[in-house]
């Protein structure tokens, strides 16, 4: 019984860890990337891409409708509870390019963002 207690425990705190652990980042490669949106946050929060890099986002909303924002690139698209949108286009300048929900999502809305490197 010790061992399944500890056992449980020990699962437990890497569940948290997982779920609670630092922003999220994609390696830096083309191709495609798959995203979530899901209250407040996207997974990954962090983009990385080269210079040049053909880039299509997948990102599925799990709870409920939201948006993705990618202004410096005049990316705006809702993103429908359940279901992948595609995102594509091309990296054609290096920084880092802030990126956000665009759908009134909840009192943590303003907080849902994150960021598209290009290196």
């Amino acid at each position: 019984m010790g061992k399944l207690r500890a056992g449980l425990g020990i699962w437990a705190v890497l569940t948290v860890a997982t779920i609670c652990g630092p922003a999220q980042e994609t390696p830096s490669s083309a191709g495609e990337i798959k995203m979530t949106a899901v209250k407040y946050k996207f997974t990954p929060a962090i983009v990385r891409v080269k210079q040049g890099d053909r880039v299509r986002l997948v990102i599925t909303a799990l709870d409920r409708e939201h948006g993705f924002k990618l202004e410096a690139f005049q990316i705006e698209r809702k993103l429908p509870k359940g279901e992948p949108v595609a995102v594509e286009f091309t990296a054609d300048r290096a920084g880092t390019f802030p990126f956000q929900c665009s759908e009134f999502c909840g009192l943590g809305h303003k907080g849902m963002k994150g960021q598209l490197v290009v290196e």
